[in-house]
């Protein structure tokens, strides 16, 4: 992670910010407990929480938590307010952000139009502003993220060029998970408008069920290389990693309502808790019990 550079300015986010192409990376520090302080997007702004706490305040009643491990992304010219409950001298409150250009956003949805085009049935890859995106990140993200703080903030030879790579990554991922939330509920709206719709659609109908690629495969009246190929173009990896990824996404959920984990490890089709234990770490970088203790400590005052 970044080290801090200077004694801080403002006790209130505290601002410290490195240029790059296309991009401004920009680590915040908050000192004190604040409320509504605000935050403006001028172009796609991306955040990812570092430690302690925020609370969002949006659009349309907005609101909820902000933690460590946690990504959220404005819309160019949106405006968040945040409360900062927890931020102290000896623990500021720290956040991230990467301000990544229009253009660029453009740029990597056009060469995703060529290089995967989806379904005559589903729009083009495009950013959807109005779709709010606010998730644990994995592991992959995470990584990705301390690279990208470390390509920004040092004097590297190829810095220009590993700053874009990684925004471009970043873009990428991004894209992915905002297009896979619309293939969902566009899949749950129209299950039968297309193979591919029916057979996401069997998939989500029964987490627990071990999968049936040949069932699959006719549900979608494709070939075995076919349904493969569709499957990761649209979705990004392959049916069996798509059903693991629903299976985590419900225990983030289940466990922050308090369920216990040995409940959730078997109605999600896992055979014993310690391989579905290690799958959670594996995907979030924390155990079943961490995220629980995590969600525990800051539940909300």
């Amino acid at each position: 992670m970044l080290k801090p550079i200077r004694e801080p300015r403002e006790l209130i986010e505290n601002r410290v910010s490195f240029a790059g192409p296309n991009a401004e990376l920009s680590v915040y520090s908050t000192y004190m407990p604040a409320e509504r302080v605000n935050l403006h997007a001028g172009e796609l702004l991306y955040c990812g929480m570092l430690n302690g706490k925020k609370i969002l305040h949006g659009p349309s009643g907005y609101r909820a938590k902000f933690l460590p491990r946690e990504s959220f992304v404005m819309a160019p010219g949106e405006d968040i307010e945040i409360d900062f409950p927890e931020a102290a001298m000896g623990s500021p409150t720290n956040c991230l952000t990467i301000e990544i250009a229009r253009k660029r956003v453009d740029e990597v949805c056009s060469q995703l139009n060529k290089t995967a085009p989806l379904h005559r049935d589903f729009e083009d890859w495009h950013y959807r502003p109005e779709t709010v995106i606010h998730t644990p990140h994995t592991q992959a993200t995470q990584a990705l993220l301390e690279r990208m703080m470390t390509a920004f903030s040092e004097k590297l030879p190829d810095r220009d060029l590993l700053i874009d790579l990684g925004i471009s990554e970043l873009l990428v991922r991004m894209l992915r998970q905002q297009t896979r939330s619309f293939l969902l509920r566009a899949c749950a709206l129209a299950p039968d408008a297309n193979g591919l719709s029916a057979a996401v659609h069997a998939i989500q109908g029964d987490l627990a069920a071990p999968l049936d690629i040949d069932q699959l495969c006719k549900i979608a009246c494709m070939s075995r290389s076919r349904f493969f190929s569709e499957f990761k173009k649209h979705l990004g990896c392959t049916p069996a990693e798509f059903q693991h990824q629903l299976r985590m996404q419900s225990a983030c959920e289940r466990l922050k309502s308090g369920e216990p984990a040995k409940r959730i490890c078997f109605d999600l089709g896992y055979c014993n808790q310690s391989h579905f234990s290690r799958r959670f770490q594996h995907q979030f970088g924390l155990s079943p019990s961490q995220y629980c203790q995590l969600h525990r400590r800051r539940a909300v005052n």
